[in-house]
């Protein structure tokens, strides 16, 4: 898929379309929607990010902070002021990660393609986990679609409980996708680990939910998550 010369805002529909199209080898060299900068727990700064995405050569990719949007804001603002010097950028859709209880146990639901000013994620916009009632899936899921986005459940296989119990639960409150191409530990090159892909992969179709990938970054490189 070549990259797109446009510069993206809310826009889940499309992102639904490409996360159909998904597969084990989409990332880290076509689509990478799990990352993280200066603005939560990352080494980047945005216009790194947009640096290495291009220099990938990335169709598209989201800025995934812990409670914030402000590095996704400032990667927007690059790749507009880049736009007049080159048609070929990859396309940025709005992203955060937001830390949840699910079945008693911390969870972290990924979000994509919302509206950045959307009312119903004012909780989850303050660089730090929501409280009380907030704090539970349930209400980060809706607050995600309430603000025209898609819910997905981050590297399930990373908690405590057992991400059978956990994505049928996530399912059952209308999440829509699990991340089921991710690496867990760390390899290089980067690759999905087999073990858990498989798991995670069997468990989202049998819930009939979206795949995902990402490298889940925190390092200096797009291409490792540490």
């Amino acid at each position: 898929m070549a990259p797109t010369p446009t510069i993206a805002r809310q826009d889940s529909a499309s992102l639904y379309e490409v996360f159909k199209g998904l597969t084990p080898k989409s990332c880290p060299h076509q689509f990478n929607f799990h990352m993280h900068t200066v603005y939560s727990d990352g080494q980047l700064k945005p216009a790194e990010v947009v640096a290495q995405t291009i220099k990938i050569g990335l169709s598209g990719f989201t800025i995934t902070d812990h409670h914030t949007v402000v590095g996704y804001r400032e990667a927007q603002q690059c790749l507009k002021s880049l736009s007049s010097e080159s048609e070929l950028l990859p396309k940025l859709w709005p992203g955060v990660e937001i830390n949840a209880n699910l079945l008693s146990g911390e969870v972290h639901i990924l979000g994509y393609g919302f509206d950045p000013d959307a009312p119903a994620l004012s909780p989850y916009l303050q660089r730090q986990p929501a409280e009380g009632r907030d704090y539970q899936a349930q209400q980060v899921i809706d607050a995600l679609h309430s603000a025209g986005g898609l819910a997905v459940l981050a590297h399930p296989a990373r908690y405590r409980q057992a991400p059978a119990d956990l994505i049928r639960e996530a399912a059952r409150l209308g999440i829509d996708g699990v991340e089921s191409y991710y690496c867990y530990n760390n390899p290089n090159p980067w690759r999905p680990s087999p073990q858990q892909m498989a798991l995670v992969h069997q468990l989202g179709e049998r819930y009939n939910l979206l795949h995902t990938c990402g490298t889940d970054t925190h390092g200096r490189t797009l291409l490792a998550r540490l």
